[in-house]
């Protein structure tokens, strides 16, 4: 009797395949396991069992299961529902999240290995020179990999070769699984069991008189013996006993010393933290937190809105004490790896070595060492801090989950598939977890305040900061005005100047935001007007001074700084606009006293990018601070006192529906960095349009207002939350086709669903990496069923896939484009 298995396999294909398995290995095998699987002629791709004992399939032939990868299963089953959720409402393949959930080391790799045919008899006079190397290598060494030929023959591509000789039948091809993750393991040594008692150690230290550095080692060993109760590392007793590598090599030659290996994890817990007790809160915070609970008891998804500085995370703390408390699992989630830095040391004062941290951030190997420890639910990861990716840990027992900072836009995922909102998908997943989940923002999104106010979502609210400090003096200056009095130095107006120094001579530190990076997002030739853009993406190439270099922002291209304009060989090169590193010069030239920092993505780039930038702000190394939105996000400042906000109009004059709602949010974050322990802050915003709504609604810090008039404006021009859209991307090399291609699919959109179509349109970027795009929005009523819809349009889409001129042109599905 024939038994089979479906597994997932992690490519973009909506089926999934049926594989042969044996009694033996379909009694062993359960959900969630890994297998080796062929595909395709020769490739071996690592799949996971979604279930067990099923009908053979009646297109093709199984084929047989290659190993067995997994003793216990890596990924438990309501993982694998809220994975069948994301596939289906975020209408990408379930493949798509397998690879995108599990750390990539997970997903072993088959690799080529080359043989030698034994069964032909070869004349060597028919061979080539580069064929007769591979040959000659293959006497010797009976398998040889791919990069091993290539060096053989001293090329890089060695495929053509293969090629040939597989022609010939002279080689065999054979694929191999590897495995990527490898346990960290320590090297540790011991004195050898013979010399255990005093007569033969004396013994053995006679013996070494007159190898006195084997004798030194030796006596280090003993000494490191009474201090440490705990194994001796190789590297601490060649540190302690001054000898080299070589010495105590040949002392375990000798059979003295044994060396033998201990498996630790890569991300160690510091122990020199001290343990602190839970921080008492203040009547506004216990109000709040009787709000989140009565709203638990329901099952209610809760929104804690509590402005900047009033202490959400003393509540969150509490909240996770309570549901460890009980056994259970914590999940911490955070926009930003910005946040985690700062966030890992208050938390792990408080719960120890209970607390781990997953994000991209880490390597490969790290990750691997946390998803384990969750697995096997060891106490080092029952809170969990991380960014969205940590939403795809298997969980088996989750008590919580809080989503900080719930607005922001970077818990979307845009590329590649899934294209998930971290939020939604956490909602979801305490759903099936039937654990209790909290969002918290000073400034919610427009969605889940609309849920609040639609008894959709529980509300708790802080509405004073902590220690009763009062909210920052907002001051709006009007840049165009000083501008014509002539009163700006450099992108600084004199009211900015002023506040910094005298925050500066009162020992008080300082933020200034620009959201944009790089010196300047232009170069002009100020003969004939040309900038020069990037070969790839229809941009301008940004001109970065550091580096001496132009730089693209969205492919990575880069070019020298050129010395005249390509246009017309002019020498008389200008900069537009500017960006943090211009603000950082200026600020060089304005305070040569003060000492200066930034923060975007040049700065941060690397493990520990973050974390050293903030930590030398903490710890008063820097007078001010120059950053992009990195800045905004949560960071707790203790001594910032002012915060300048360099151009306010390049965010609200974006082509968006969200432009106002995120201008609000953004500068209504990064004002909150100031004054934040015992003195009043002092924000000042700098703008051409001073009399913008939008920046009097920040001044006044009057979201409901602003929430009431982006509420009305989205229900007159049916964006959400009155409505759900779905952006569909069309992506071509060829401008034509793309055309063609995104009118047909769109002709087909609009007979289904009439003016809820919007487009097709080229987006402000319309090419990228050699790309060109084309939007379309589809919005939808809520009174419409969204799997309908989604139906329909998947249904265009096999229409469209069946003409042969526009299979090659790429759809991408955004549902909830934000």
């Amino acid at each position: 009797m024939q038994y089979f298995i479906n597994v997932i396999l992690p490519i973009p294909l909506e089926k999934l395949f049926t594989y042969r398995v044996s009694a033996e290995e379909l009694a062993f095998l359960q959900k969630g396991m890994r297998v080796a699987v062929p595909f395709g002629k020769s490739k071996i791709y690592t799949a996971l069992v979604h279930e067990v004992n099923v009908e053979a399939p009646k297109v093709y032939e199984a084929k047989e299961i290659h190993q067995i990868i997994d003793d216990y299963p890596l990924v438990n089953i309501i993982q694998l529902k809220h994975w069948q959720w994301i596939a289906s409402y975020y209408m990408c393949t379930i493949g798509e999240v397998f690879r995108s959930a599990v750390p990539g080391a997970f997903l072993l790799e088959s690799e080529t290995l080359i043989l030698k045919n034994d069964e032909l008899e070869i004349s060597e006079e028919l061979l080539k020179d580069d064929e007769f190397l591979v040959f000659e290598a293959l006497q010797h060494q009976s398998v040889l990999k791919v990069q091993e030929v290539a060096a053989i023959i001293d090329r890089k591509n060695a495929l053509p070769v293969l090629n040939r000789l597989l022609e010939k039948n002279i080689i065999l091809l054979k694929e191999e699984i590897y495995q990527q993750y490898k346990p960290k393991l320590v090297r540790n040594v011991k004195l050898s069991s013979v010399y255990q008692s005093e007569e033969k150690l004396e013994e053995l230290l006679n013996s070494l008189t007159r190898a006195p550095k084997q004798r030194q080692v030796i006596l280090s060993l003993f000494q490191l013996q009474a201090t440490v109760k705990k194994p001796i590392k190789i590297s601490d007793l060649e540190q302690a006993s001054g000898g080299s590598k070589a010495v105590i090599k040949a002392l375990i030659k000798k059979d003295i010393l044994e060396e033998y290996h201990i498996q630790r994890d890569r991300v160690v817990y510091d122990a020199d933290i001290e343990n602190t007790s839970l921080k008492v809160l203040n009547e506004y915070q216990e109000k709040a937190l009787l709000s989140i609970k009565s709203s638990f008891a329901v099952k209610q998804p809760v929104l804690l809105k509590g402005v900047t500085s009033s202490g959400k995370t003393e509540v969150y703390v509490r909240l996770i004490d309570e549901c460890i408390k009980a056994g259970k699992q914590a999940l911490y989630l955070l926009p930003e790896i910005a946040l985690t830095t700062q966030l890992i040391g208050r938390l792990q004062t408080y719960f120890g070595e209970k607390v781990s941290v997953y994000h991209s951030k880490y390597n490969v190997q790290e990750r691997v060492e946390v998803w384990n420890n969750v697995v096997q639910q060891k106490s080092k990861a029952q809170i969990v801090i991380g960014a969205r990716s940590a939403l795809f840990l298997p969980f088996s027992n989750l008590g919580i989950l809080i989503v900080d900072e719930e607005h922001e836009s970077s818990f979307k995922q845009f590329d590649p598939a899934p294209r998930y909102h971290a939020r939604d998908a956490a909602i979801v997943l305490a759903n099936l977890h039937k654990a209790n989940i909290l969002l918290g923002s000073a400034t919610p999104s427009i969605e889940s305040y609309n849920n609040v106010h639609s008894g959709k979502y529980g509300y708790a609210e802080i509405t004073r900061r902590f220690g009763n400090v009062l909210m920052p003096d907002i001051e709006i200056v009007d840049i165009k005005e000083q501008s014509r009095k002539r009163r700006m130095k450099g992108h600084f107006s004199d009211r900015l100047i002023e506040e910094i120094e005298a925050t500066l001579a009162f020992g008080e530190q300082v933020i200034l935001f620009q959201n944009r990076r790089g010196y300047a997002p232009i170069i002009e030739c100020t003969t004939c007007g040309h900038a020069p853009q990037c070969p790839n993406c229809d941009v301008s190439l940004t001109y970065h001074q550091y580096k001496k270099q132009l730089r693209c922002h969205y492919c990575s291209h880069h070019a020298a700084l050129l010395k005249s304009c390509l246009a017309c060989g002019n020498a008389s090169l200008d900069t537009k606009g500017f960006g943090t590193e211009q603000v950082e010069k200026e600020l060089h030239t304005l305070f040569p006293e003060a000492e200066v920092g930034r923060m975007d993505l040049d700065t941060t780039r690397g493990k520990h990018g973050y974390e050293r930038i903030i930590t030398a702000f903490e710890q008063q190394e820097l007078d001010i601070l120059v950053g992009t939105q990195m800045l905004t996000k949560g960071l707790d400042f203790r001594n910032v006192n002012l915060v300048g906000i360099m151009n306010a109009d390049s965010l609200l004059n974006f082509p968006d529906y969200r432009a106002h709602e995120r201008s609000f949010q953004l500068l209504a974050q990064v004002s909150g960095r100031a004054g934040r322990t015992k003195k009043r802050g002092k924000v000042i915003i700098q703008s051409y349009n001073p009399y913008h709504q939008i920046l009097k609604q920040v001044a006044t810090n009057n979201y409901d207002e602003m929430f009431k008039e982006q509420l009305e404006e989205r229900r007159q021009f049916k964006y959400p939350p009155i409505n759900r859209i779905i952006k569909i991307t069309f992506k071509h090399k060829d401008y034509n086709k793309l055309n063609e291609a995104s009118e047909w699919f769109t002709i087909g959109l609009r007979n289904a669903f009439g003016s809820a179509v919007l487009g097709p349109e080229f987006p402000p970027v319309s090419r990228i990496r050699n790309q060109y795009l084309k939007h379309v929005l589809v919005k939808i009523s809520l009174k419409h069923s969204l799997s309908q819809v989604k139906a329909n349009i998947k249904r265009i889409e096999q229409s469209f896939n069946a003409v042969a001129y526009y299979r090659s042109v790429r759809v991408i599905y955004n549902v909830d484009h934000i």
